[in-house]
């Protein structure tokens, strides 16, 4: 095939040049003259570059002493928006977990004060007007349902629960009665309603574990429960009436008015219906003889016996019919002719550039 020859012979010249590199005693002759000169050139470049014996001394005791010395490393220096962003984050953290920890909190214990931020916190997320007054309700509820947790508490811990459940409550109701007198009906007062009297249940029940020292407090708080349950009947009575409201307002919202329930009044009449214009005759052309209107129809007719109150006509006297004068013809000058605008074109096209005329067709 050929490739087994060229491979051998490829292969016995790099023996013979590798023969030719080694050295020997033997003077050989020039067949690899050039190529053994290059090698030896390259081997005296090689042996000129290298240090001679001072350089490799100095070279030895710059390197010993680079060893001796210590080696100075770079401190880490935090930059101050990482510090920040630690800090950050450190307090996002501790603040979570404190309101985590304050939910079991009740009054009178040291994260109550977290609680009511977190609640208020809550409410200012809280969109829309009903959903706020809902919240207020959802927290007066929240204040009885911890007066059954509470455990060997001061009498202060229970004011302070029963002055939140009012302060909730009154702002709860001020914004559902407002809103019920203002359209939106029957619905958030039947649920106030409602929610009173289950939180009236739960105020009675825990009655008797009230220290003596808050027991005003706790009577004050059903008294409010009480009047909020006069108003939302009050108002629910009156959402038919045209007067639902007085107008003014109070620490429960709206006023209900007094009195009789009265229907929205009917608006005052309107335009009298127009009669109908007598007939006026139409005069005639000159020359043409005048004609008397014609008789009213018969649904029309006026009864011949006179009215009571009305002049009776003498006998023997007869009205003449009404003659009118021949009408005045005004100079009249001639007509200018009608300007006629030119049809539309058929197809117009906008121009396609600024400064070019539009394309019409037609």
């Amino acid at each position: 095939m050929g490739v087994p020859g060229w491979f051998s012979r490829e292969r016995t010249e790099s023996e013979r040049f590798d023969r030719a590199l080694d050295p020997s005693p033997v003077r050989r002759d020039g067949e690899f003259a050039d190529e053994l000169a290059v090698v030896a050139a390259l081997r005296s470049l090689g042996e000129a570059g290298s240090p001679d014996a001072e350089t490799r001394e100095r070279i030895r005791a710059e390197i010993e002493d680079r060893l001796g010395e210590p080696i100075a490393r770079r401190r880490w220096r935090p930059k101050m928006a990482d510090l920040v962003a630690a800090g950050i984050a450190l307090v996002l953290g501790l603040v979570g977990l404190t309101l985590l920890l304050s939910r079991g909190a009740v009054p009178g214990e040291a994260l109550y004060s977290v609680k009511r931020a977190g609640e208020e916190t809550a409410l200012g997320l809280t969109f829309g007007a009903e959903a706020k007054a809902r919240k207020h309700l959802e927290f007066a509820g929240n204040r009885v349902s911890e007066l059954g947790t509470m455990t060997d508490a001061s009498p202060a811990a229970y004011r302070t629960a029963l002055t939140d459940f009012g302060s909730d409550v009154r702002a709860g109701v001020t914004t559902l009665t407002t809103l019920a007198t203002g359209g939106n009906g029957r619905s958030p007062l039947a649920e106030l309603a409602t929610w009173t009297r289950q939180q009236e249940q739960l105020l009675a029940t825990e009655q008797a574990r009230i220290p003596p020292a808050a027991r005003a407090d706790l009577t004050s708080a059903r008294g409010l429960l009480t009047r909020v349950q006069q108003r939302t009947t009050a108002l629910v009575s009156r959402l038919n009436c045209y007067e639902i409201t007085t107008g003014g307002s109070d620490e429960l919202g709206v006023i209900p008015a007094r009195g009789a329930c009265t229907q929205q009044p009917a608006q005052p009449g309107g335009p009298a219906p127009a009669s109908p214009a007598p007939a006026t005759p139409v005069p005639a052309a000159p020359g043409a003889p005048v004609t008397e209107p014609s008789a009213p129809s018969s649904d029309l007719a006026v009864s011949s016996t006179p009215a009571a109150g009305s002049p009776t006509p003498a006998p023997g006297v007869s009205t003449t019919p009404p003659v009118f004068p021949p009408p005045i013809t005004a100079p009249t000058s001639p007509r200018l002719p009608t300007p006629t605008s030119p049809p539309p074109p058929l197809i117009s096209v906008p121009p396609l550039l600024p400064g070019l005329p539009p394309i019409v067709i037609g």
